[in-house]
């Protein structure tokens, strides 16, 4: 087997383990490592949640005195700061590895090139961008809170195969399979929030959880849009708190009387800029930042999704496309209002694929 092959089977495996972290490490990345000496593993580990020890430091410590000497396989470059653990480059340097393979450098402006920096000053040999593309895909909502400081925004919907998500009535349940169900369940694990409008509350009474049972624990906001504070003090997302904290966006105008109640149930009010009973998507987004909430998906129905669409807001989507027809002039779409003025002008996906769970077919893409 050459040089390169063995370079990318261990850092395939690396990957491998930085993917069991999806979902729990935020708002750190997802992050594997493997310590290979004479081509046998002897240390490897992922960054299992924010708090805990990085990929590298849990691989070098089953590593122990073996690595020495030994290659490090690391799909991130390790960290040059204090956060809520110690520098990992330091580890890196007290243990004498001969050799570095990191895959991707890490966006953060604390770290970028400073921990690979650090590694060859010290004389190690450090080689970079192997399978990289992996990381670009695997921390996309890690890179996009990084560098901007606002969260990944991801939209989901259920539609007909004339594009409609819910029928003349307002009812939408349920357009999808019950196996395409149990995948969005794990679209929501991935994810920080869940965001939808204040119809959703109104007409469906949702309690937006995580119902897997190896999302338990998983740290979860419930977003809801709500201008004018028209949230029942008796919906249901209210009475399950340990199942994730409520985030109430309202206006300038909404009734502190009601603030005051919603507030007492448990829910954080937070006032944002409106106009036209229209919330200021950008400044939601800038608030959840500020929480370290890095990725967020959107549920909401026709007027939430079309508001991500039409101020560009939103980074990917996934449509789940159900072999029915729904029909009727008055039947919501996921894209309404004015629309494109011309075929040319239309939002298109790039990076596109697609899957079938069951009779239904999921279209995954970017913007």
């Amino acid at each position: 087997m050459s040089s390169l092959a063995r370079d990318l089977e261990f850092m395939e495996m690396a990957y491998t383990l930085a993917e069991k972290a999806r979902g729990r490490t935020s708002p750190n990345p997802c992050v594997g490592a493997v310590v290979v000496k004479a081509d046998r593993i002897v240390g490897w580990g992922y960054h299992r949640e924010a708090g805990k020890p990085h990929a590298e430091i849990e691989a070098l410590d089953r590593a122990g005195h073996r690595a020495r000497g030994a290659t490090l396989y690391l799909t991130l470059e390790p960290c040059v700061h204090w956060g809520r653990t110690p520098p990992c480059v330091d580890r890196l340097l007290e243990t004498g590895l001969k050799r570095v393979v990191v895959s991707a450098y890490d966006p953060n402006p604390l770290v970028n090139k400073k921990g690979v920096g650090r590694l060859r000053q010290a004389g190690i040999r450090v080689e970079t961008g192997l399978l990289e593309h992996l990381n670009l895909k695997l921390n996309e909502s890690y890179i996009k809170y990084i560098t901007e400081r606002i969260p990944f925004v991801t939209l989901k919907a259920a539609l007909s195969l004339d594009g409609k998500i819910a029928a003349a009535s307002g009812d939408s349940r349920w357009i999808s399979s019950q196996e395409s169900r149990y995948f969005a369940q794990h679209l929501r694990a991935e994810h920080d929030a869940i965001l939808v409008g204040i119809n959703t509350i109104l007409k469906d009474d949702p309690e937006l959880t995580l119902r897997l049972d190896e999302a338990s624990g998983k740290k979860w906001h419930r977003v809801v849009l709500d201008a004018f504070l028209r949230f029942p003090t008796e919906a249901r997302l209210l009475k399950n708190p340990e199942a994730g904290q409520v985030i109430i966006f309202a206006g300038s105008e909404a009734p502190e009387d009601q603030a005051a109640r919603l507030a007492q149930l448990g829910a954080e009010i937070i006032r944002v800029p409106e106009a036209s009973g229209q919330l200021d998507l950008k400044a939601v987004l800038e608030e959840l930042g500020r929480r370290e909430i890095a990725s967020v998906l959107v549920e909401g129905g026709a007027g939430v999704l079309t508001s991500f669409l039409q101020q560009k807001l939103a980074n990917k989507v996934y449509f789940f496309l159900s072999p029915r027809f729904i029909g009727g002039e008055k039947s919501p779409t996921p894209f309404e209002g004015r629309g494109a003025e011309t075929v040319a002008g239309a939002l298109e996906l790039k990076n596109v694929r697609h899957f079938s769970i069951r009779n239904d077919i999921i279209v995954e893409g970017y913007f």
